[in-house]
């Protein structure tokens, strides 16, 4: 009775004005998750990490206007990229701006969720279930508090514009569309749903092949799946779809190859599938140790279990929903295993088995609720009057929603973002006092040259003075020589020419400046 009431007080809302809420809810929720993230020693990860930086920099070096000639991993940072340049023009600085990244990131996730959810008139409460499954998600962000990037600690790296963030959301948005095409349940296949399908998969594979590992292939498997139970054609025109777009996203690379650094074929050995299931296992094993780590572990696999058994009571009656189920359990099974048996060792490889169990969460307000997926919302009772004042409700909460979100996690954000580095502005001032070009080594370098006004001041070498053309641009290198060398505690000792030797020092707290002055210290090759 009271499920029905509440059915029937939600019909009573006009269909924009709970999507208006929903939207208002998520944006709350995504500043709320992104505040603890940045007040947490993630932030390292956030603001201050070399790989996290990459954006940053590619982003820098258009607005000064260098020649671009970029040294990129297999993942090409597209969408990320194009994002962040946009989202400087608001001026929040270097690290606002990741900061309002992150917030944009988690958004983006709600909104394919709440594709993934289905239609208002076909499914049940999709707003409902799309906040669930975001709630679901940012609980398990805000449980991860380390500083490392190699900690199995899947869920806030979406807060990082460089560990896949558009993948994350293409990949639910995949399995939304996929979702929506089987609802409509028509006779003759749905050509729009097919091909946006495509054009998501060959853009997704075009800045990252990751997708091919986290969608093509489990999802294919997925509708595979649907279309034994089902003998939809639908499901089958998906898989070509899908297929095809990826073909398409791994030839759209070749012309970008100059870009590629490192192709990822030697990330992959499949002789090492022992050690990887031994080190995936030990990350495991240390995130139960972490505080809020076995709460999150069991959360995981409440919701994997929960996929599973959703999929089956769904498997007959409702297509749409069930696929959204079974990507829930089959994503993260099919990434391990593969994970494992390519012999990899990268815990942000893992993502899935975070995002994926969601998507459990997505279906399950259908399935409470005992409605079918093709009752008409006009069903549920109400007046013109209820909707007026529902609506008027929604929008009230969603402007409080957003207010309250902002005016309580604003200003802790701000103090993470803006939190004070006097060692990092000590070497800021020096370099640009110098008028001069120095170098330093990847972990060491990147944060001082994102925040210089121009970043060729600061040049990214390894420690035998060789150009490090690794996530760089490598028209940095054309300047030739340094007379300078930027290190701190990550820094292997450089090996310099005989006799040369530094004739000052500066103190930069954990930076050192090495200046030698009007000796030049020639670059040499170029290695990656």
């Amino acid at each position: 009775m009271a499920l029905r009431q509440a059915r029937e007080a939600i019909g009573a809302v006009p269909r924009w004005a709970r999507e208006l809420l929903g939207a208002a809810t998520a944006v709350a929720i995504a500043v709320a998750v992104v505040t603890a993230v940045a007040a947490s020693a993630r932030s390292e990860l956030l603001f201050r990490d070399g790989d996290s930086l990459v954006t940053t920099l590619v982003v820098r070096s258009l607005a000064i206007g260098q020649p671009q000639d970029w040294a990129l991993s297999t993942v090409l940072f597209l969408p990320e990229t194009a994002v962040l340049a946009l989202l400087t023009l608001v001026g929040l600085g270097i690290t606002g701006t990741l900061a309002l990244a992150a917030i944009v990131n988690f958004v983006a996730l709600y909104a394919v969720l709440r594709i993934a959810a289905g239609a208002t008139a076909r499914a049940s409460m999709p707003v409902a279930g799309a906040l669930l499954a975001f709630s679901a998600f940012g609980l398990l962000a805000v449980t991860e508090t380390s500083s490392s990037r190699d900690s199995l600690e899947p869920a806030s790296l979406l807060a990082v514009t460089t560990y896949y963030s558009a993948t994350v959301v293409a990949v639910v948005l995949a399995v939304g569309i996929a979702r929506r095409a089987l609802d409509r349940r028509l006779s003759v296949v749905p050509r729009g749903p097919v091909v946006l399908i495509g054009v998501v998969a060959a853009a997704s594979v075009l800045t990252n092949p990751l997708f091919a590992a986290w969608a093509t292939v489990p999802l294919g498997l997925v509708l595979a799946g649907a279309w034994v139970v089902s003998r939809s054609r639908v499901a089958l025109w998906l898989i070509g779809g899908l297929a095809l777009g990826t073909a398409v996203g791994f030839v759209g690379r070749m012309p970008l190859a100059p870009l590629i650094a490192n192709t990822g074929a030697g990330y992959a050995d499949p002789s090492r599938w022992a050690e990887s299931l031994i080190f995936y296992g030990g990350l495991v094993a240390e995130r139960w140790t972490m505080p809020w780590g076995a709460a999150a572990v069991v959360i995981i696999v409440a919701l994997w279990g929960w996929c599973i058994a959703a999929t089956a009571l769904l498997a007959r009656r409702d297509a749409g929903a069930a696929l959204v189920a079974a990507c829930g359990w089959a994503m993260p099974l099919l990434v391990v295993i593969g994970a494992i048996a390519l012999g990899t060792h990268a815990a942000r490889y893992l993502q899935p088995i975070a995002f994926a169990p969601i998507l459990g969460l997505v279906v399950l307000p259908g399935l409470l609720s005992g409605l079918r997926a093709h009752r008409a919302e006009g069903r549920y009772p109400a007046t013109s009057i209820a909707r007026t004042v529902g609506a008027s409700a929604s929008v009230v909460a969603s402007i409080a929603l957003v207010a309250v979100a902002g005016a309580v996690g604003a200003p802790r954000m701000a103090a993470a973002a803006s939190a004070p580095d006097p060692d990092l502005d000590c070497v800021l001032s020096w370099v640009e006092q110098s008028g001069r070009t120095g170098g330093g080594q990847f972990w060491t370098v990147r944060l001082p040259k994102a925040h210089l006004d121009d970043p060729r001041a600061l040049v990214q070498v390894d420690h035998r003075l060789r150009g490090y053309a690794w996530l760089v641009n490598r028209d940095d290198f054309s300047v030739g020589e340094v007379s300078f060398l930027v290190t701190d505690a990550q820094s292997p000792a450089f090996v310099l020419p005989r006799g040369v030797r530094p004739s000052a020092t500066i103190d930069c707290g954990r930076y050192t400046i090495h200046d030698f002055g009007e000796t030049a210290l020639p670059l040499g090759p170029q290695r990656s």
